[in-house]
Parts: C-alpha cells; structure tokens; sequence
C-alpha cells in the first residue's frame, strides 16, 4: 500500500527521466493534480491529464525533455516528509537555486509556487523542490 502519494510521484518522475521515458501515469488525486498543472505551468511537463478508468481516477504526464533528450527536470526532491513536516512563513518561502528552481508549498490558498506564495504573503508546507 502507497502511504506518500507524493513522494511516488516525484519518485516515477525521476525514474522515467532517467530511463528516458515520456509518459507516465499513476493514481490521481486532488494534491497531485494540482502539483501536475503547477509543473506544467512552470514548463517542467509537457502535458498533465487526468482519467477514469475502470471506476479509477488515474494522471498521465507527459514529461520534456531538450533536444539533446536530456531531462528538463535536473533535480526534484521532496521537502516535507511523512516523518518531518517543514513549513514556513511568508517571510521564510526559500528560493530553488537563486530563483532558477521552484519549490512547491501547500498553502491556505491552495497549491501555489515559491514565487507566488512570496507575492500572495502566505506561508505553508514546502512540499518539493524542482530545478
């Protein structure tokens, strides 16, 4: 039984990276959609859809990669854990990499970016990090 959600979604992102897959699908839900349109939003994913099959919700992303095949994605790491929560204050959002990165923070407000959390001044679980 899946216990993270997330961290397994982190985890197929970064094996079908290195394996030089495209597509990727696994269970849906609200948290990972959400997560999905951020990265898609950002330019880390080429394209996010959610389906139902067999009475299942399930999210299939499709992943970029340069013309060279390398990963757009170099790094994406989970922040917060089952084991260790991190959250910050709206003053304590952290910078992926001097801005080059995003980090991903769950907020009253819903889901949001680094970048967007600082300009909204809401705080929250950091969630992951992308560079």
């Amino acid at each position: 039984m899946m216990m993270d959600r997330i961290a397994d979604m982190l985890t197929r992102i970064r094996n079908a990276q290195m394996a030089g897959i495209e597509r990727i699908e696994m269970p849906a839900s609200k948290i990972l959609l959400a997560m999905a349109e951020l990265l898609k939003e950002e330019g880390y994913v080429a394209a996010v859809k959610a389906y139902n099959h067999k009475g299942h919700r399930f999210l299939r992303l499709t992943l970029r990669y340069d013309d060279d095949g390398k990963a757009i994605i170099r790094e994406i790491k989970r922040i917060s854990k089952s084991g260790r929560r991190v959250y910050v204050s709206a003053q304590d959002v952290p910078r992926v990499n001097n801005g080059y990165g995003i980090a991903l923070i769950s907020t009253s407000q819903g889901i949001m970016t680094d970048k967007k959390a600082r300009a909204a001044l809401v705080g929250g679980e950091v969630l992951c990090s992308v560079f």
